[in-house]
């Protein structure tokens, strides 16, 4: 099947790819505001931590063969970084020192995260700078090399309370490292459909870079990208997402089984709807039913299309949105199968990230599927509260910058 994203140009492709990676970091704004509600600031940690432990270590092996940057070094482990929803560029400063194959050290300049939670006093920042980063840097690193430990020079709480960079970290790879155990559920997320997923390769003859396979850059310039390389990363950038959300509805249904799907439904509900406002205005779309259509198919919700299998259509005043029944999506438990004909709360969030005048109904069902249609009211809906939750992060109005030609970064010594 092909992707999604073919539809788009090149230069389309790389204004939404920091787009897409800045969205699936904020997904934990909306996941996390639910967790703290049912769990205590002390149970949304403890899922916090789980959900990265299971899915950073698959996405990253994912994305490394896709783009080819092959290797089990430092270099690796930053470029493997820089590719994560985890660190979207900018929003999320990461810059890079590299010592030798072994030895390297990295420091945020920015670190919109920090500034989501400093507000809301000391506690937060050491559940987020030191019991969520610990475990979770670890479980990244270790998807290149099981010996590769990550610790802190300095970090949060700040004082000064403007100290920069932020915070700084040592990547140390040795074999005398003890790699950290397997999380209980990490064969859960390992063998899911969306792990397992495979993905039209890179054409090596597009033109434009097909893969990542040279030096480590202090910025990736995704424009250097060739289309077909930018279609692949945006599909597993959309990955990214289903993947995190399988392990935070994993640690969720461990501790509370009977609502895990109202918590599920609440995270899709606040994303859905930032995700399709920041999409819309990346890439200057309308807010008819033309570019409700456009954003529907770029949306991380219905993407890798092999992985949900969804159809749209347009008619002269509608949208129709087909959901199958089963699919891969749907073995996984994974996004698509929070909504259904009486539950639409995430696609009416979704759809009205594009005009809040906009609204869903379940219009067929059969034994396949069912089709939702989406039209326009004659007066404004009100923001759904979760996604006005999850717009109170500073990330819901950051603004990409061009920072030129990235510089290769060298050993220094």
């Amino acid at each position: 099947m092909s992707s999604g994203f073919d539809q788009l140009s090149r230069a389309e492709l790389a204004t939404l790819l920091p787009e897409l990676l800045l969205c699936g970091h904020l997904i934990d704004r909306s996941g996390m505001a639910h967790s703290i509600g049912a769990f205590g600031r002390a149970g949304m940690t403890a899922v916090a931590i789980e959900e990265w432990q299971l899915a950073s270590p698959v996405y990253t092996r994912r994305m490394r063969e896709a783009l080819g940057f092959d290797g089990d070094d430092v270099p690796t482990i930053f470029k493997g970084l820089q590719l994560d929803i985890g660190a979207p560029p900018q929003f999320m400063d990461f810059r890079f020192r590299v010592d030798d194959r072994d030895h390297g050290e990295f420091w945020l300049d920015h670190c919109g995260a920090l500034a989501d939670v400093e507000p809301l006093g000391e506690d937060f920042v050491v559940s987020m700078c030191h019991d969520i980063e610990d475990p979770t840097f670890d479980a990244t690193a270790l998807a290149t090399n099981p010996h590769a430990q990550v610790r802190p020079i300095h970090r949060p709480p700040r004082h000064p309370a403007d100290r920069k960079p932020v915070c700084a970290w040592t990547v140390i790879i040795d074999p005398a490292h003890t790699p950290p155990p397997t999380p209980p559920n990490a064969a859960a997320v390992a063998n899911s459909r969306a792990a397992l997923l495979r993905l039209r390769p890179v054409d090596k003859a597009d033109p434009g870079h097909s893969d990542y396979a040279g030096p480590l850059l202090s910025d990736l310039r995704f424009a250097d990208f060739s289309k077909s390389a930018l279609v692949r990363m945006a599909d597993e950038v959309c990955l990214q997402h289903h993947l995190l959300t399988l392990g935070f509805m994993t640690a969720v249904r461990q501790r509370a089984a009977d609502t895990a799907t109202e918590i599920g439904r609440k995270q899709f509900t606040g994303i859905a709807g930032l995700t399709s406002e920041r999409i819309r205005t990346a890439l200057g779309l309308g807010d008819d039913p033309a570019g409700l259509a456009q954003v529907l198919r770029l949306h991380p919700a219905w993407n890798p299309l092999p992985y949900t299998d969804i159809d749209l259509s347009l008619t002269d005043d509608a949208v129709r949105l087909r959901v199958p029944w089963h699919s891969d999506a749907g073995t996984d438990r994974a996004w698509p199968s929070m909504i259904d004909p009486d539950h639409l709360a995430p696609l009416e969030a979704m759809v009205r990230g594009v005009n809040p005048r906009f609204f869903a109904r379940s219009a067929t069902a059969d034994e396949h599927g069912w089709t939702a249609e989406i039209a326009l009211a004659a007066a404004p809906f009100k923001e759904a509260t979760e996604v006005a939750i999850t717009r109170i992060s500073t990330g819901a109005a950051f603004t990409f910058t061009d920072r030129g030609i990235p510089l290769p970064l060298t050993v220094v010594r």
